[in-house]
């Protein structure tokens, strides 16, 4: 069995922090902690559970905060993995496949997709070459009215629309004609 090395941990930016948030929030809790917290075997099948999915939930059965952000932190820190969210007693992690592990191209550049430009090691972000030109408004864009009532008016009436002269002629389709006869 070989061992995984401690990597340091991956820092998302907000948009890929989201996006995996979102591929989460439909996925349950894959490790359940015990009452014994997190032992070498809990890491070991964390370690196991990133590897054959990548992004995983884990549920900690602790009521206190703080020893719930430590166990967040430490295992984002030993296992190498990216701390998504942590929502009550259910923490999200993801962990990008190794090259060897992947199956095929396609879910390669999903992987590559999420983690574009966005991905950093320990806080130190990768510096990315992107420029982005941003365009103003056009000033001649018509602008949406918004109906204003000022203090002490009285709301105006609505005059109801005009009745028509002859009404409209109604129209029957094949399958209700079809039905007539």
């Amino acid at each position: 069995m070989a061992q995984r090395i401690i990597m340091k941990e991956i820092i998302l930016a907000r948009d890929a922090r989201l996006a995996l948030r979102s591929q989460a929030h439909h996925i349950d809790p894959v490790v359940l902690l015990g009452a014994n917290g997190l032992t070498d075997a809990v890491m070991h099948e964390i370690d196991r559970a990133l590897t054959a999915h990548e992004l995983i939930k884990v549920r900690v059965p602790t009521d206190d905060r703080d020893e719930r952000e430590a166990i967040y932190a430490e295992v984002a820190e030993k296992l190498g993995a990216a701390r998504v969210q942590m929502i009550g007693k259910l923490l999200i992690f993801w962990r990008p496949a190794e090259e060897s592990d992947r199956q095929n191209a396609d879910e390669a550049a999903r992987v590559a997709i999420l983690s574009m430009q966005t991905a950093s090691v320990a806080g130190k972000k990768e510096q990315t070459k992107t420029t982005t030109k941003r365009t103003p408004l056009k000033a001649s864009a018509p602008t949406k009215k918004i109906a204003s009532k000022k203090p002490g008016e009285k709301k105006k009436k609505v005059e109801p629309a005009p009745r028509r002269a002859r009404p409209k002629s109604k129209r029957v389709t094949k399958k209700a004609a079809g039905a007539r006869s």
